[in-house]
């Protein structure tokens, strides 16, 4: 059926596979996004069947490690009960920083450099937050903290916080978005101009920007996670 449906369209099955990258859905980038899908569960799977109280392995240490520093921030930003959050936060930080990290490896374009990447994971963040502010306060208590304290402001003050919510989309998006792709640049250009002298500096201030621009893209979503899910707006 597939065979004939893509003569009739004029288009062999060969032709279709030899240019599966002119889909967007399986373009280079995506590629890579689901290479580090797959290593991170890779990853978890491996630390959960080699979990050991009295000898931990090298993946355990490394996982306890990222578990007790994202920990202690979430603790501090969000408070009570912030372990309910915890996978969530961890995998982004995880996430962002494996894309951003790739761009370290020869001939590999940095998938955040792409302004579609940083644009799913920020409109997923947006979803979490606002899932667990109406799962935590109530649809109606959590709508209210749009409208503020003074209700004879409300009707100016809603559609001004509604924008500046949304706002927080293009916000993830662009500074992750910005920074890799001039990260990118500046290294492709240097590696121009520099081929011998350039690639050590310059992979090193790559490596810095990644783990910043992860670490922050963390921070701002476990910020407004805690926002969010507060009762005391």
């Amino acid at each position: 059926m597939i065979s004939a449906a893509s003569h009739v369209a004029g288009y062999s099955p060969a032709f279709l596979l030899e240019n599966l990258n002119s889909f967007a859905f399986f373009n280079t980038t995506f590629k890579y996004e689901l290479l580090v899908t797959a290593g991170l569960i890779a990853f978890f799977l491996l630390v959960r069947v080699t979990l050991s109280v009295e000898k931990p392995g090298p993946a355990q240490q490394v996982a306890e490690m990222l578990n007790g520093f994202v920990g202690g921030q979430a603790e501090e930003i969000i408070g009570h009960e912030y372990e309910r959050y915890m996978p969530f936060i961890v995998c982004i930080f995880l996430f962002v920083l494996c894309n951003n990290l790739l761009g370290l490896i020869p001939h590999v374009e940095t998938p955040t450099s792409v302004a579609v990447v940083p644009l799913g994971i920020a409109s997923l963040s947006f979803l979490y937050y606002n899932f667990h502010g109406i799962r935590a306060n109530g649809i109606v208590n959590y709508l209210k903290t749009f409208a503020g304290p003074v209700w004879w402001i409300a009707p100016l003050l809603f559609p001004v916080e509604i924008i500046s919510h949304l706002a927080r989309v293009m916000s993830l998006t662009i500074r992750l978005y910005a920074n890799m792709l001039a990260s990118d640049l500046l290294t492709l250009i240097c590696f121009s101009i520099f081929p011998f002298v350039a690639p050590t500096a310059f992979l090193g201030l790559h490596l810095g920007v990644a783990v910043i621009q992860a670490y922050v893209f963390m921070l701002l979503s476990t910020i407004y996670i805690g926002m969010a899910v507060s009762h005391e707006h």
